[in-house]
């Protein structure tokens, strides 16, 4: 493989796309850089792997983690045709969660060879942008040892801890996909027909429910945006 660091990362907004349709775009990109990889040639000068940073919101669906447990979702098939919500068992790690609309979904497809080789360090660095995203708007945001995720009432003790960002992602020759769900408008009541990434004694939230009022969307997700490039020292480019 090269030596050359390529921080030069695409950045893609996909508006409201359909999850499998997502998902094989994901694949494409993702196989098309670990071809890039594993072609055991010398690469031209330009010739480097891509970063891609891709958000979206998707119509109502749960997807279920290669670790998950099915028995968390609470639904049978003629439920989830009532709620207009699919469902998919997928590649990732981490058990079941919820997408949807008012939710911004991050797929970070980067080849982590150009920054750095830790996944732990990218998990947390990804949960880092979300909390100060939050910490803009006054909401005070962390993280509960041996949960991933971003939380509200996130100190030990806390009464009512509630998650308003999920993180579950997929790694091969330090490449990436999946990523992050952050409820900005999200219709929390979808959350109650699943045990959210099997933890059944906490709750969930969205920037929505905690000021109490809807967000601008396209706003937080430029400051999510923009904290993420910092933190990984990316060279956004559209």
């Amino acid at each position: 493989m090269n030596n050359i660091i390529n921080k030069k990362t695409k950045f893609i907004s996909l508006g409201e796309l359909d999850y499998q349709k997502a998902w094989d775009y994901q694949e494409e990109l993702f196989k098309s850089t670990i071809d890039i990889k594993t072609a055991n040639r010398k690469l031209e000068k330009d010739d480097v792997t891509p970063n891609y940073l891709i958000f979206l919101e998707h119509p109502h669906v749960y997807t279920l983690g290669k670790s998950g447990d099915e028995a968390n979702l609470l639904l049978d098939q003629q439920g989830l045709k009532e709620k207009n919500a699919t469902y998919y068992k997928i590649n990732r790690g981490g058990d079941i969660t919820y997408h949807g609309p008012g939710q911004i979904v991050g797929y970070p497809i980067l080849d982590l060879d150009n920054f750095f080789t830790d996944i732990h360090k990218y998990l947390r660095l990804l949960e880092e942008a979300v909390i100060l995203t939050l910490k803009e708007y006054k909401i005070e945001a962390g993280r509960i040892p041996g949960l991933t995720g971003v939380w509200i009432d996130f100190e030990e003790g806390a009464k009512n801890p509630r998650k308003i960002c999920a993180l579950g992602v997929k790694s091969s020759r330090w490449v990436t996909m999946h990523g992050f769900a952050f409820n900005v408008n999200t219709d929390l009541t979808y959350f109650k027909n699943i045990i959210p990434c099997g933890i059944d004694d906490k709750a969930v939230t969205s920037m929505e429910f905690e000021l109490g009022q809807k967000q601008n969307i396209k706003e937080v997700s430029n400051k999510l945006k923009s904290h993420i490039a910092t933190l990984f020292g990316m060279e956004l480019f559209e």
